[in-house]
């Protein structure tokens, strides 16, 4: 939590203690009047002055301030638990629970706060024993929708049916699973009813149904001022400050406390990671390369950052596919998603280049990231249906793409989404441009993301597991599509996959990533023939081939922050010594464009 996101805890924590701390302190007694000193100005002995009956201005602050955070912590308390309580039974088991909950919060959700609260003490009679209670009713519904609508939205998750499936009583799925994931909102909730209910209790103090005389009450002090303002403006003065900052307190808590427990808002690293950037001062791209990558380093944020990505070098020509290959967890779509500038929030690059026309991609501005991506380079996704818009027709959304680019006339974008349609194979593209993505088949979505990825004409095309969760047919029609746009338009295409059967079908130069670093590239022909590290070796084992059943690798990928000392590799290969445990291995060129990042590559040749 960087220092900027304490202050609000700070200043709310300091607020707080004082008000704890005033039976402890040297002030006057908040309810003694004494006439003769009446309206006296700041002195000595009244720091703040006294009020119309003599009584100490400082004294009666400090007692008020127990009095309104006292309501507000006993209200948001109890209308967390009971608001929350129902909220999570109604989001949880549905049914008739759900509708009778749902329906008796719309209804009091339809009544104004204040006019309630008014109703209801005039009814009981004022004081605190009948406020608490009235303003604990009055807020009840916003923790009931709030818990409910999370409820719902973790219900649905695979982890809660686990836990379902092995038999655990509802009651420990509701306190265990359901409660921990739904208290974030609850706790941004609480602070916000904290702050209204200390509104809402000046209000009605304000009014004579709130804090009862002769107690001390902010909403009570600027009542009593309203007689003597004109004598003594600052009678008004001192309770509307104390009141303003400690509801200004309570929400900056609140804002706090969404950025810290949603991890959508986990500060994002890459432009601090930027200023500390270590490049050369001078990059050399490869000849001929369009994208060359030189000593990619990646890190994820935290106290003690972890390298995810190391020492990655590589490099793609227009016209020529390079295949990024390695088991899940390796690196290989981090490093797709860093050339692209998609990096998740607390990842970020902490070293090395990646130069497109001698233009390093890592050190753009987002504004030079936004013109380039979708235009220059672009980015084809594994998962079409997660990526596509499920509100919007994939018409709208190719034309979005091209818009974004091109600003051109609604006839010519239409037409232009056609024809990206047809070209990428879809059948009737004029009523297809108007279908939504869950009315398309998963190859048919995915046609569409090639279509939005080639939209802009890009030079280079980032494809990130794009055949996942098709079948072998459709994977084959999307691999030939992929070919004959790169033959056709001479793009350079980046591949990532785990399938070594799928990059043999399109692949010219095949690199291998494992636990985040390069252990073999060249050319795919080569390495499928001849491959120069225990890794590569081991991948092609464990394709399925034929009738013949394949081989699994035994282990693990070690995970970053726990690699071993030598080789990565080492802890599950045949072939490791003592030499390659104790010594890290460097990636070498040992023949004509084939590099290998192991100690005994010739005897695993």
């Amino acid at each position: 939590m960087t220092l900027r996101r304490y202050l609000p805890f700070v200043a709310l924590g300091a607020i707080v203690l004082i008000a704890l701390a005033t039976p402890l302190l040297p002030v006057a007694d908040p309810i003694k009047m004494n006439i003769v000193a009446r309206l006296q100005g700041i002195s000595a002995e009244q720091w703040l002055g006294t009020d119309e009956y003599g009584r100490d201005l400082l004294s009666r602050l400090l007692w008020g301030a127990r009095v309104s955070l006292a309501v507000a912590a006993a209200t948001a308390v109890a209308a967390c638990v009971i608001g929350g309580m129902l909220g999570i039974i109604a989001g949880y088991f549905g049914g008739w629970s759900s509708a009778i909950i749902m329906r008796a919060t719309d209804v009091v959700l339809c009544l104004p706060h204040l006019l309630v609260a008014m109703m209801i003490v005039t009814l009981f009679g004022p004081g605190l024993s009948t406020l608490i209670p009235v303003l604990t009713f009055v807020y009840i519904p916003g923790f009931v929708r709030v818990a409910q609508v999370s409820t719902a939205m973790v219900r649905s998750n695979a982890f809660v049916e686990a836990v379902d499936a092995l038999g655990v009583s509802k009651v420990r799925i509701l306190l265990l699973t359901i409660v921990p994931n739904v208290a974030g909102p609850l706790l941004v909730q609480m602070s916000l009813t904290a702050s209204s209910a200390i509104m809402l209790e000046s209000g009605l103090s304000f009014l004579g149904l709130g804090v009862q005389p002769p107690a001390p009450s902010w909403g009570m002090m600027i009542s009593s001022a309203r007689s003597v303002m004109n004598n003594a403006p600052m009678l008004l003065v001192w309770p509307c400050v104390a009141l303003v900052i400690t509801v200004l307190s309570i929400n900056s808590v609140c804002d706090a406390l969404r950025d810290i427990l949603d991890p959508q808002k986990i500060a994002r690293p890459p432009r601090k990671f930027l200023k500390g950037l270590k490049t050369p001062a001078k990059v050399t791209p490869k000849e001929g390369a369009l994208l060359d990558v030189q000593g990619l380093r990646l890190e994820l944020a935290g106290e003690k950052p972890v390298d995810l990505v190391r020492g990655i070098d590589l490099h793609v020509a227009p016209s020529e596919t390079l295949a990024i290959v390695g088991e899940s967890g390796s690196g290989k779509s981090l490093t797709g998603l860093a050339v692209a500038g998609l990096l998740p929030p607390a990842i970020g690059v902490a070293e090395g280049t990646a130069t497109i026309d001698g233009r390093n991609v890592l050190a753009m501005s987002d504004k030079d990231l936004r013109r380039m991506r979708g235009g220059e380079v672009s980015m084809v996704f594994q998962d079409p249906l997660s990526a596509l818009n499920p509100v919007y027709t994939v018409g709208h959304q190719l034309a979005e793409a091209i818009l974004a680019h091109r600003p051109m006339g609604r006839a010519a974008v239409r037409a232009e989404v056609v024809d990206l349609l047809r070209h990428v194979g879809i059948p009737d593209p004029v009523a297809r441009a108007k279908n939504y993505p869950h009315e398309m088949s998963g190859g048919m979505r995915q046609r569409v993301m090639i279509a939005m990825a080639i939209a802009n004409k890009p030079r280079l095309v980032i494809a990130d597991e794009p055949t996942t969760a098709l079948d072998v047919t459709v994977q084959a029609q999307v691999l030939e599509l992929l070919k004959g746009l790169k033959e056709e338009q001479g793009l350079a295409l980046i591949f990532i996959s785990h399938s070594l059967p799928v990059v043999a079908e399109i692949a010219d130069r095949v690199a291998v990533i494992y636990s985040g670093e390069i252990v073999e590239e060249g050319p795919a022909a080569e390495i499928f023939a001849r491959p120069l590290h225990p890794y590569t070796r081991a991948l092609l084992d464990s394709s399925p081939e034929g009738d013949a059943l394949p081989t699994g690798i035994p282990g693990l990928v070690p995970t970053p922050g726990e690699r071993p000392e030598g080789c990565v590799f080492a802890t599950r290969c045949t072939h490791a010594t003592d030499a390659c445990r104790a010594t890290h291995p460097t990636l070498e060129t040992v023949c004509h464009e084939r590099r290998t990042r192991c100690l005994r590559w010739k005897e695993v040749a």
